[in-house]
């Protein structure tokens, strides 16, 4: 197959001047790339469909903007930054992934916190209906900017860090693990840099909490058995499938992702965090190839899994069928998930010298 040139479809997304417009481009730009992973799945490709998304999601931000002027509610009254997280802050989307956002404001001795909060709500409305014309299913979790947990002024969002960091029960350890993927879309990067390196510093003096996170960070099991077999899916319409989402690649990203926080590491992507472990000397080079190895696997298999269209919305069930699991697949795949194991056992052992030395 020919190579996918992007410069065309950025330029069509840029230039749309409306949600339905940037679906039809959606629609057939997902075909596209579709007939591409059918044949292979490349590491170059994968940063093509984050660069593609992110083009959508950074287009719907600016025209949401722009509906707001054309009501008369004006520009930003403050800087923002609309960011993602999951995935998406991890630059690490599939064809199919879905919402996961929020929004961070400046505060203001100019607009009182109504009139803050009553443009930024209204501004995430039009994003969040901007990706549901998209495409792009809500989070099932709600970790999406209509929460407003997830909208808050710059000053808000470092004092629930901090309850957070300071009441490390898991589902604030939890919250803390799905900022520290968090990267800015649109808007003013700094104040999404800024609240994440409040809450590295934070751990960096108080590293005690790295037990806490630990629990959470593996929570997800590898699923291999104890004889080396793949775990699979014995019931449904999955049956005999392979869960590659939480089977293996949520347990590579979170052990990854809590080595890098243990080292201070304010990069999102997996990939980046496992090369800068090694460039900083923190993890050994063959250790690192081999996690390397194992994620690309991971990342590429979840790419291959099949997807559909809900309520004009694409999604999938984060599994591989029954008939994808061939002799060379079931071999990469068992070869990832030992090396998944071994990597959650380092994970443990990390933090607890760690804590030890400390």
């Amino acid at each position: 197959m020919t190579h996918l040139s992007l410069e065309p479809i950025l330029a069509r997304i840029h230039q749309a001047e409306a949600f339905d417009e940037m679906r039809c481009v959606r629609d057939q730009v997902q075909e596209m790339f579709r007939e591409h992973l059918l044949l292979s799945y490349t590491a170059e490709l994968g940063d093509q469909i984050n660069l593609v998304h992110d083009a959508f999601i950074k287009r719907t931000a600016e025209l949401a903007e722009l509906m707001l002027e054309a009501e008369g509610v004006g520009k930003p009254p403050v800087e923002y930054a609309f960011f993602l997280l999951g995935s998406g802050g991890r630059s690490e989307q599939t064809l199919w992934s879905d919402q996961d956002n929020g929004l961070i404001y400046e505060g203001s001795e100019t607009y009182p916190q109504e009139a803050l909060e009553g443009y930024f709500s209204r501004l995430v409305s039009l994003i969040l209906h901007g990706l549901d014309v998209l495409g792009y299913p809500p989070c099932e979790g709600n970790v999406v900017s209509s929460n407003p947990q997830w909208r808050k002024s710059e000053e808000d969002y470092r004092a629930m860090a901090m309850e957070w960091l300071l009441d490390p029960n898991w589902e604030n350890m939890r919250y803390l693990l799905i900022v520290a993927d968090i990267r800015c879309i649109y808007g003013a990067p700094r104040l999404v840099e800024r609240l994440k390196s409040m809450m590295l510093t934070y751990i960096a003096e108080h590293p005690t909490i790295l037990d806490n996170l630990l629990s959470n960070t593996l929570r997800h099991k590898i699923s291999l058995g104890i004889f080396g077999q793949l775990i699979t899916e014995r019931y449904g319409e999955d049956a005999g499938g392979f869960d590659i989402k939480y089977g293996a690649y949520i347990p590579i990203v979170n052990g990854i992702r809590l080595l890098a926080i243990q080292a201070g590491i304010a990069e999102s992507s997996t990939m980046t965090r496992i090369r800068m472990l090694r460039e900083q000397g923190v993890v050994a080079e063959p250790l690192t190839r081999e996690w390397e190895t194992a994620f690309g696997t991971a990342i590429r298999l979840r790419n291959a899994t099949p997807f559909q269209l809900e309520e004009e919305k694409y999604t999938t069930r984060g599994r591989l069928t029954a008939e994808q699991l061939t002799k060379e697949t079931r071999q990469m795949l068992k070869h990832c998930l030992r090396t998944g194991v071994e990597l959650q056992k380092y994970v443990a052992k990390s933090i607890e010298s760690y804590r030890e030395k400390g």
